[in-house]
């Protein structure tokens, strides 16, 4: 069993134009993740000088890479809940900018004719218990009567059990407009389309020091191979490790890394396969640890959650990876001995209201916080911080919202086990 990836392994690894780095740009972009290329692809079809800065090997490695292949609509949290706290119209802004980051998704996949498996076959939220049903047509019923989306719909136990063959569900919740990837090669396209429209791509290219010029947004970016003078600067750094706290404390008392694992299957075969997810769509379960999980092309099962809540280590993952054999084996105990080919964990970029946060401080724009549901709105972000760099400041969904700091949170995140315990107690209470 690998510890690996199967996202960047199966996918050709993005070799970046061999260049100097260049000594002045337009825009930097700190990060080569989703946000950073899809924000390098828009400004540089725009003509803008753009340099993405990536501190790791090669892009799309950490969060981007290391996710559960979902490219789901709707919020982390429960619309209900954010309606309550915010008012309807906010919380249906919210809500839609999924909707719009979803299609985000597909519109780059067919304008630069990436190969990545995409499809659009919906999303399936789960019930474990009975009395979980409940929460769910409850959530559907705001949706509809909020004119929030009507696109979903309430399946029971015996239409569920049609698609997922497995007894441990009791109904769900359609989401029909969520869609699924292939991550690494999407990654591969989205890097080389940005590259295709001028963009340069420093891998290896770790950010220390970031020093601001001036009252604007003109920026000096010290890096491990040297220095770049940029007009403007985006962070789309996530919950990486990389960098100086001098540069990045104030967002990094903001995020918490939580650790996220996943295994692949060996191949099962189609038939096999069609008869385990005949909807092949994504699937996860409500639970606080939940699951989630969705076939690849090649047939395979991903099966994925938060096993543990720890940061992911080769040690983390290798004992993560061994609750979630037992997960597997609980929810569908006909695949027996099935081989686990991969096992991987990463690092979730976790705020405290489990929603987005963008905008500019200090002179700095930034994207992140994504809490989970990332693969999609980081893309879609990229874009929107991409329109707000070029003078559009409503094109950001999430801009005006407060972001305070984690009280207590000032470096490693001490406190996962106790919140992992909490969590735990809340699942086996409800």
């Amino acid at each position: 069993m690998k510890l690996d990836s199967y996202w960047t392994d199966s996918a050709p690894a993005f070799v970046p134009e061999a260049r100097e780095l260049p000594a002045q740009v337009d825009v930097a972009i700190v990060g080569g993740g989703f946000t950073g290329l899809s924000a390098a692809l828009a400004l540089a079809r725009r003509g803008a000088r753009v340099a993405v800065l990536e501190a790791g090997a090669r892009v799309a490695a950490e969060a981007s890479g290391r996710n559960g292949g979902h490219v789901n609509n709707g919020l982390a949290v429960d619309y209900a809940d954010v309606a309550a706290k915010v008012g309807v119209e906010r919380a249906r802004g919210w809500y839609h900018a999924y909707d719009a980051a979803v299609d985000t998704v597909a519109r780059l996949v067919r304008e630069e004719a990436i190969d990545c498996d995409f499809m659009r076959h919906g999303k399936l939220k789960l019930a474990t218990r009975a009395n979980q049903m409940s929460a769910l047509a409850h959530s559907a019923r705001r949706l509809l009567d909020d004119g929030v989306d009507s696109d979903i719909e309430i399946l029971d136990a015996a239409r569920v059990r049609a698609e997922v063959q497995s007894d441990r569900f009791h109904g769900g919740l359609l989401y029909r407009r969520s869609g699924q990837m292939h991550m690494g090669r999407f990654a591969h396209g989205l890097a080389t389309a940005a590259q295709r429209c001028g963009a340069q791509i420093h891998t290896g290219t770790e950010v220390r020091r970031i020093e601001r010029v001036g009252q604007g947004h003109a920026h000096r970016l010290h890096t491990a191979r040297g220095t770049v003078a940029a007009q403007q600067v985006l962070l789309a750094t996530g919950a990486t490790r990389h960098g100086g706290y001098g540069s990045f404390g104030w967002l990094r008392r903001r995020i918490v890394p939580i650790g996220s694992f996943i295994v692949v299957t060996e191949p099962l075969g189609a038939e096999r396969a069609q008869a385990l997810l005949a909807g092949q769509r994504t699937y996860t379960t409500i639970a606080n640890i939940h699951h989630y999980f969705r076939l690849t092309a090649d047939h395979r099962l991903v099966f994925g959650g938060r096993a543990r809540f720890a940061v992911s280590s080769p040690q983390s993952d290798a004992a993560s990876g061994e609750i979630l054999r037992a997960g597997l084996a609980q929810t569908f105990p006909q695949l027996g001995e099935v081989r686990l080919d991969y096992c991987w964990g990463g690092l979730v970029d976790m705020t405290q209201d489990r929603l987005p946060h963008a905008g500019e401080r200090d002179g700095l724009y930034y994207a992140m916080g994504y809490s989970g549901h990332g693969t999609q709105m980081s893309v879609h972000m990229g874009d929107r911080m991409a329109a707000v760099m070029n003078g559009d400041a409503g094109a950001n969904p999430w801009q005006g919202r407060d972001w305070p700091a984690i009280p207590g949170h000032f470096g490693p995140p001490w406190f996962l086990p106790a919140v992992g315990l909490y969590y735990r107690l809340k699942d086996r209470l409800a």
